[in-house]
């Protein structure tokens, strides 16, 4: 048995999922080039001028491959959606949990909206053009609703780890539902408007203010350790 002294002081590292498969890589790939290329066509013609047809043709693909993975031209978003929040969710489950769950909120999700390079700000640009598309489109906001609600789901273990063994479940659900929603809250405001992806006006300044005014009340995130 190691009698290395950091065991006892250094804090468990969270569980590492297993490694996708090559066959889960390359279809994981595929799904997002169609996602981009859904994107870059109801940001240009909306979804009422986009046909499953075109999108897969943009995206390189057989239509029959296009309804392999979607079952409606609206569906094939959900992965461009869906990255943002995963890459959000791995990055909060790898904080110390010493910070404390309110510090690992808003720091995760500043840092999580911020573009930091022309990538990043190249996401949020396609968010609000499809945030602006699904003002009209009563199937594409539904796939942004579900979006939310899987990440919501997705994120009560990691908050439920940051926050510890002794941690009330309900006041973890309700931090999860807070924080969800200060982001979507934070984006749909964003993409109504003109603001720029940085500083006032931003997503990661909105969502930030959202997180704060959402949880109040909550006993979990009663008392903050610093601001984002």
């Amino acid at each position: 048995m190691s009698t290395h002294p950091s065991q006892s002081t250094q804090p468990p590292r969270p569980p590492q999922p297993p490694q996708p498969s090559l066959t889960e890589r390359r279809k994981a790939a595929t799904q997002l080039d169609i996602a981009r290329a859904a994107a870059e066509l109801f940001a240009e013609r909306g979804p009422d001028g986009t046909t499953a047809e075109e999108i897969a043709g943009r995206a390189g693909v057989a239509l029959r491959t296009f309804y392999r993975y979607f079952r409606n031209k609206q569906d094939a978003v959900a992965p461009l959606l869906a990255g943002g929040a995963a890459e959000w969710r791995a990055h909060l489950a790898a904080l110390d949990p010493a910070a404390g769950v309110p510090t690992a909120l808003e720091r995760s999700i500043a840092d999580a909206l911020t573009a930091a390079d022309d990538r990043a700000a190249e996401a949020l640009e396609w968010t609000r053009g499809l945030l602006r598309a699904a003002q009209d489109d009563p199937a594409l906001r539904a796939v942004w609703y579900r979006v939310n609600q899987e990440s919501e789901e997705q994120l009560v273990p990691v908050l439920a780890r940051l926050a510890g063994d002794d941690a009330d479940e309900l006041d973890v659900r309700l931090a999860a539902a807070a924080a969800t929603d200060a982001i979507r809250l934070a984006l749909e405001t964003w993409a109504a408007g003109d603001a720029p992806t940085e500083g006032p006006g931003s997503p990661a300044v909105l969502a930030v203010r959202c997180l704060r005014e959402l949880t109040g009340g909550l006993r979990l995130l009663a008392a903050r350790q610093g601001d984002a």
